[in-house]
C-alpha cells in the first residue's frame, strides 16, 4: 500500500524531530511544528511546519534550521554568553552571530550531511536578504560578514555566492583589519569562553574596543595615533534594550540571549528564561543599563572622530543651487507627483492643529475680587444680598514658545518614492506647524560627491596619512530657516528632485549641525526630527578608517544631544530600524506610513505635560433646567427691585 502525501510528511516531521533531539543531546527536548520560522526559546524547539509534498530543497532548508538549533543547544553554553556580552550594541550583534557561526561550524566540520543543510539554509536566508546585490553597508550588516568569515575559518568552505554582495563590502577592510585575529578564531572553536576571548581581538582590531567597555582615559597621553582611544562607547541604553531587534517588546532575557538570526524571521534563539539571565547578572542590575559616565569633548564632538579637512565643506541654501526657474519645475513636478497623497497627509495635519490649538486656548479665574463680573454667580447676590459680587478673569494657558526642525536624509538610497513623500510631509507639516504659531526649519543633509571628494583627492595628494577621519565634502542644506515664512521657502522643497543632488550621507556631523542651529534659538523648547533611511554610509571615508568609523561617531552625538542638550530629539527611520541609535524613535515599513508617524510623534511630544507645559483646561460649571429657571426668577425679582 502506497503512503499519501500526509503520511509522507508526517514520516519527514518525525524523523526530524528525532535527529534534532539527537544532534542536541537532549532526549527529553520538545520539539514542535507551527508558524514559518524556526525558534529556540526556553528549551523548547518549534520548527516551520513542512509543506505537503515537500521537495528535496524545501527538505534541507528545513533540515538546515533545525540543525542550527540543535548544534545551539549542544554546544552553546547561555551562562559563559551572558558573561562575555560586551555592553556597546554593535559589539553584541557580533558577539551573537559569531556564536551562532562558532556552533554551526563545529557541527558542519563534524558532519557533512549537516554542513549541507547548513549550507541550503544560509544561501536561502542570503537570498532573501538580498546579500547577493547589496552595494554599501546600508544593506550588508557588519554582524553577518563577521559570522560569514568565521564560517569560512571553522569549516573550510567557501561563503556562498549568493554572499557575494555582502562580501564585497566588508571583506576586504575586516582581512586588512583583523584577519590575523580572525585567523585565531579557528583556533579555539572549540572552547567557548576562548573564542569570546578571541573575538574581543577581532573587535579591538576593528577600532571598537570602546564598544567592549574597555575605555581607558590614559590612552590618548600613550599613544595620541589611536583614533579610537579617547571616546567610551556607551551601551545603547534608553531604546529599551531594541539595539539589534526593532520588537520593543520583546522580554529583556529574549533580545539579549538570541543568537545570530535573531534580527530576522528565519531562526531566533531565546533559551534564558528571565530568572537564569538575573542569576548570571550583578544582584540588582537591570539588563537595561543605564549609559556610562561620558565626557563630551569641547563643542560635543567626539575625540575619536576627526575630520581632514574643511575647506570643502558648505552650508548652503536650497535657491542657491539651482536657478529659480529650475526650483518652479521641480517644484511642479513634486506637486504632480503628490496629488494622491496631499490630501491624507492634509488631514493628519488638520488633526495635529486641532491638538496644538487646543493647548493654547485659553482659561478663566473665578471668584475673583475684580475682573468681568461673573453673571452665572448672581444667584448669591439675589439669595444674600450682603454677599460680595463674584468677576472672574480671562488668562493665558502656558505654552512655551516652541521651535521644531526637520532633518532630512537627502542619500542616494532616499531616491524615488522616499524623498517625495519626506518632501511632501515636510512642506505640509512646516505649514500647520505655522498656523499654530510654531517656528519651523527644513533642513538636508548629503555630500558633494560620491566616495570622497576633493578632500580624499587631498589625502591622496599628502600620501595617505594613517586615520585620516571624514574623507568627504559635506553639503548640508536650508530648504526653510524658521524665521522664513512657509510660502517664499515651499519652493525650494523641490530641490530634492534634481537628479544628481542625494549622495551620501554623514549623519554625526548633520546632527550636530541641525543641534547647534537650534541651540542658537531663542525659543525655550526645541525639537529635533530626524527622517532616515538608513545608518551613515560614505565609502571614502570608511575605506580609510575602520569599518564602523561613521556609526560610532553618530551614537555619540546622539548620547550628547540625548543627555546633555537642551534638545528634544527624535527620529524615523524609513525602512531602517532606528531604535537602536535613538531614544525616542520609532521605524516604518512603508513610506505612506511617514506622515502619520511624523504628525503622532510630534503630538505625542506636545501633549507630554512636563515638558509641553500643558494646563489642563477647567470644566464649565453646568446646571440643570431647575437651576436655570431659579436663576431667571431671581434675576428678573433683582431688575424689578
Amino acid at each position: 500500500m502506497s503512503k499519501t502525501a500526509d503520511d509522507a510528511t508526517d514520516d519527514f516531521r518525525r524523523a526530524l524531530a528525532a535527529t534534532t533531539r539527537a544532534m542536541s543531546g537532549e532526549r527529553e527536548l520538545e520539539v514542535s511544528y507551527g508558524g514559518d520560522s524556526a525558534r529556540l526559546a526556553q528549551g523548547r524547539v518549534v520548527l516551520p511546519n513542512p509543506p505537503d509534498g515537500i521537495s528535496e530543497a524545501e527538505a534541507a532548508k528545513l533540515r538546515g534550521k533545525a540543525d542550527a538549533l540543535a548544534l545551539r543547544v549542544a554546544l552553546h553554553d547561555s551562562s559563559t554568553h551572558q558573561r562575555g556580552l560586551p555592553p556597546g550594541s554593535l559589539a553584541r550583534g557580533v558577539f551573537d552571530a559569531a556564536e551562532q557561526a562558532r556552533c554551526e561550524a563545529l557541527g558542519a566540520k563534524a558532519m557533512k550531511g549537516v554542513a549541507d543543510n547548513l549550507d541550503a539554509a544560509l544561501t536561502d536566508r542570503c537570498r532573501r536578504e538580498g546579500w547577493n546585490v547589496a552595494e554599501d553597508r546600508q544593506a550588508a550588516p557588519l554582524a553577518d560578514a563577521i559570522s560569514m568569515l568565521v564560517r569560512e575559518r571553522v569549516t573550510g568552505r567557501t561563503v556562498p555566492t549568493d554572499a557575494k554582495g555582502l562580501m564585497k563590502v566588508w571583506r576586504d577592510d575586516l582581512e586588512a583589519a583583523a584577519g590575523g585575529a580572525l585567523d585565531a578564531l579557528a583556533d579555539v572553536a572549540g572552547d567557548q569562553q576562548k573564542f569570546a576571548d578571541a573575538l574581543r581581538q577581532v573587535l579591538r582590531d576593528l577600532d571598537l574596543s570602546d564598544e567592549l567597555g574597555e575605555f581607558d582615559p590614559d590612552d590618548d597621553e600613550q599613544d595620541d595615533s589611536q583614533d579610537d582611544s579617547g571616546v567610551e562607547q556607551e551601551p545603547e541604553a534608553g531604546d529599551d534594550s531594541g539595539d539589534s531587534d526593532p520588537d520593543s517588546g520583546e522580554d529583556d532575557s529574549e533580545s539579549d540571549a538570541r543568537g545570530t538570526a535573531a534580527d530576522t524571521d528565519d531562526i531566533s534563539f531565546a533559551e534564558e528564561s528571565a530568572d537564569k539571565v538575573q542569576a548570571d547578572d550583578e544582584p540588582g542590575e537591570s539588563m537595561e543599563a543605564a549609559r556610562p559616565n561620558w565626557t563630551p569633548p569641547q563643542g560635543g564632538e567626539a575625540e575619536a572622530y576627526k575630520v581632514f579637512t574643511t575647506n570643502h565643506d558648505e552650508v548652503i541654501q536650497a535657491s542657491d543651487l539651482c536657478d529659480t526657474d529650475e526650483l518652479s519645475r521641480l517644484r511642479r513636478t513634486l506637486d504632480q507627483h503628490l496629488k494622491g497623497l496631499e490630501a491624507v497627509v492634509g488631514r493628519l495635519a488638520n488633526r495635529l492643529q486641532r491638538r496644538l490649538l487646543a493647548q493654547q486656548q485659553r482659561s478663566w479665574s473665578f471668584d475673583l475680587e475684580e475682573g468681568v463680573l461673573d453673571p452665572a454667580r448672581l444667584t448669591r447676590v439675589v439669595t444674600d444680598p450682603t454677599s460680595a459680587l463674584s468677576f472672574k478673569q480671562e488668562q493665558d494657558m502656558e505654552f512655551r514658545d516652541t521651535v521644531v526642525t526637520l532633518l532630512l536624509d537627502n542619500s542616494g538610497s532616499m531616491r524615488g518614492r522616499p524623498i517625495l513623500v519626506a518632501a511632501a510631509c515636510a512642506d505640509i507639516l512646516a505649514r500647520t506647524l505655522e498656523r499654530c504659531g510654531v517656528k519651523t526649519e527644513i533642513l538636508g543633509f548629503t555630500t558633494k560627491a560620491w566616495k570622497g571628494g576633493r578632500s580624499k583627492e587631498d589625502w591622496l595628494a599628502n600620501g595617505k596619512p594613517p586615520h585620516p577621519g571624514r574623507l568627504n565634502d559635506l553639503r548640508h542644506i536650508i530648504y526653510k530657516s524658521a524665521d522664513a515664512p512657509w510660502r517664499r521657502a515651499r519652493p525650494n522643497l523641490g530641490l530634492m528632485l534634481r537628479d544628481g543632488l542625494l549622495k551620501e550621507n554623514i549623519d554625526g556631523e548633520a546632527l550636530l549641525w541641525a543641534n547647534k542651529r537650534l541651540m542658537a534659538r531663542p525659543e525655550q523648547r526645541r525639537i529635533l526630527m530626524v527622517i532616515s533611511d538608513g545608518a551613515p554610509v560614505d565609502d571614502g571615508t570608511q575605506s580609510a578608517n575602520s569599518p564602523a568609523y561613521l556609526e560610532k561617531h553618530l551614537r555619540e552625538v546622539i548620547e550628547m544631544i540625548e543627555t546633555r542638550s537642551e534638545t528634544e530629539l527624535l527620529a524615523i527611520g524609513i525602512g531602517h530600524d532606528v531604535t537602536r541609535y535613538y531614544r525616542k524613535a520609532v521605524t516604518i515599513v512603508d513610506v505612506e506610513q511617514l506622515a502619520g508617524a511624523m504628525t503622532d510623534q510630534l503630538a505625542a511630544l506636545f501633549e507630554d505635560t512636563p515638558r509641553g507645559g500643558r494646563v489642563p483646561r477647567p470644566r464649565p460649571e453646568r446646571r440643570g433646567a431647575a437651576g436655570l429657571s431659579a436663576l431667571k426668577r431671581a434675576t428678573k425679582t433683582a431688575l424689578k427691585t
